[in-house]
């Protein structure tokens, strides 16, 4: 199987998302997905890239029911998505969302964190173990008592995680995760999540983000997927990028001052 640093070679034999000829339309009838496959093995570290509309977010929406499939099928491990696997399903899959504020609504960082657990029922003391240890893991364990509306992005960002984390789910999905940070809590954040051992699927403009991050990327266009491969293959690759509306990490691109083209 797969581990942190591999591509997805056993994830047709062993995926843990499974995703077929995916179709969606919204009911404004804009085709978002158009007949989409890709498999996750476990542990992987994905990536998922494209242009504003390419269909990366409703991609995501897709793994932990927040949408339901219209023609075409979502396995979540042994589950196969539909409204009577949902609990199962969110279960296993955790979702952040882009904007923190879309996660967390309670007076206090630990009753957001805490939110998860107390609907799966867990007894109180297993309820704040878990509230701790997310907020541990995410270093926003001095943040327990505070509001959310007073936090800075940074901070949100990791409330947000462990409001997630606090389920224990094996799979992470992020949208946009590095959206709206500064340069100190992006990397924060990065570092992070290199940390995890769940397997890790993002949606992301933030392609430096994805190279560092990510073993495996795929690149999404129109609805349908335009590649899927390694990071550092994909990433380094002029051609695909332009085909996909996308342009090299920066750190890749060089400094245009110290190596003028020609």
């Amino acid at each position: 199987m797969a581990g942190r640093h591999g591509h997805g070679v056993d994830a047709v034999s062993h995926p843990v998302v499974e995703v077929r000829d995916l179709q969606y339309t919204y009911p404004d009838g804009n085709p978002a997905l158009r007949g989409l496959s890709f498999s996750v093995a476990q542990g992987e570290t994905v990536a998922i890239v494209g242009a504003n509309g390419a269909g990366k977010s409703t991609i995501l929406l897709h793994l932990n029911g927040c949408l339901m499939p219209q023609a075409g099928t979502v396995r979540i491990g042994d589950f196969p998505l539909s409204k009577r696997t949902l609990p199962d399903v969110r279960r296993t899959v955790g979702m952040v969302f882009q904007d923190p504020d879309d996660q967390l609504f309670m007076p206090k960082v630990q009753d957001d964190v805490a939110f998860g657990p107390l609907n799966l029922g867990l007894p109180a003391d297993e309820v704040d173990r878990r509230v701790m240890h997310a907020l541990s893991i995410v270093g926003a364990a001095h943040l327990k008592d505070r509001p959310p509306y007073r936090l800075s992005g940074g901070e949100k960002r990791a409330v947000a995680i462990a409001s997630v984390l606090s389920m224990s789910p094996t799979i992470l999905v992020m949208d946009e995760p590095t959206s709206n940070l500064d340069p100190q809590a992006r990397r924060r954040l990065i570092e992070l999540l290199k940390t995890f051992e769940q397997t890790i699927i993002v949606a992301t403009h933030d392609l430096d983000m994805a190279f560092d991050l990510c073993a495996r990327t795929i690149v999404v266009k129109e609805g349908r997927i335009l590649t899927d491969g390694p990071s550092r293959e994909i990433l380094q690759d002029a051609v695909l990028l332009v085909a996909g509306h996308l342009e090299r990490p920066l750190r890749l691109q060089g400094c245009p001052v110290c190596s003028p083209p020609g």
